[in-house]
């Protein structure tokens, strides 16, 4: 049995799908690994490294493909809306591909898999439970977007998020709003605090109030209520229009007293509700 590991074609992706740490493990279960050449370079980890692990680097794409039993992909097709239809015409029948698929994107990109005799597995759907937790690259990622968010937001802001003393005078803090309170939001919610930020967050599960509070964060809340606000899994649910609109009202005034405004809120399988409008983000204060 063969795994593959092509390198990521998205413009700008810098993540590969296999470290070369965890080739030995898949060789002393009696795997074969073999990656295309630079597959690792933009992640730090050069050819040599994983020849050092027991990998044979490929110098072709379709070598790869050709070869590979199980592929590993970051950006698989489907996720990859740039590229990634490219590497359609490489899958072959009976092939396991492995990766990010965005399964409830486009019901198109998947029959295109599987018209391939292509079985695919999508790690975003992998459950949220203990057995399955070190699997869960969905909020893995989740976490690194909402710390990356709050990173490249104080970058551009041009002020301080802490509130510093002077000889001139004090500085006081920014305000930093983060709407919807899960994995990404809780991570920029920590993230903007740490920085010294005065950091507020809104979520439509009331569940979600007693975690912000827990990171020093004040909940916003609105005299607005939402209907099954949240599914089994823990997941916001989405709602109609018209309780969006109510939404937005109520938070134009919260966006207008903010210096940063993080969004974070996703209904899994479905389009992310607009809840910032380009009126709102108008009355923002002007940058000092």
């Amino acid at each position: 049995m063969i795994v593959g590991v092509p390198r990521e074609s998205f413009p700008g992706e810098r993540r590969v799908a296999l470290a070369p740490a965890v080739i030995p493990n898949l060789v002393k279960a009696g795997l074969e690994v073999v990656v295309e050449a630079g597959a690792g370079a933009e992640a730090g980890y050069l050819d040599a490294d994983y020849n050092a692990r027991g990998a044979k680097v490929l110098p072709e794409r379709a070598a790869v493909f050709g070869a590979a039993d199980i592929l590993l992909q970051v950006l698989c097709y489907g996720s990859n809306d740039r590229t990634g239809k490219d590497d359609l015409r490489l899958l072959g029948r009976d092939q396991v591909l492995i990766g990010f698929l965005r399964p409830f994107g486009s019901i198109g990109t998947i029959r295109d898999i599987a018209n391939q005799r292509v079985t695919s597995f999508a790690i975003e759907l992998m459950p949220r439970t203990t057995r399955a937790q070190s699997m869960d690259a969905l909020s893995s990622m989740a976490t690194i977007c909402g710390y990356k968010a709050v990173i490249i937001a104080a970058d551009k802001l041009p002020r301080l998020f802490p509130m510093l003393t002077t000889a001139a005078g004090t500085i006081t803090p920014a305000r930093v709003l983060v709407i919807g309170a899960g994995v990404a939001g809780l991570q920029a919610i920590a993230t903007a605090r740490r920085l010294g930020a005065v950091t507020s967050a809104y979520d439509l599960r009331p569940a979600a109030k007693e975690q912000v509070q827990s990171l020093g964060g004040r909940f916003v809340e609105l005299p607005i209520e939402a209907r099954d606000a949240e599914d089994a899994r823990g997941y916001a649910r989405a709602q109609d229009e018209s309780f969006y609109r109510r939404q937005r009202e109520l938070l134009g005034r919260v966006v207008a007293e903010s210096d940063i405004v993080i969004t974070a809120a996703v209904i899994p399988g479905k389009q992310s509700p607009v809840l910032v409008t380009r009126e709102m983000v108008t009355g923002m204060a002007p940058a000092p």
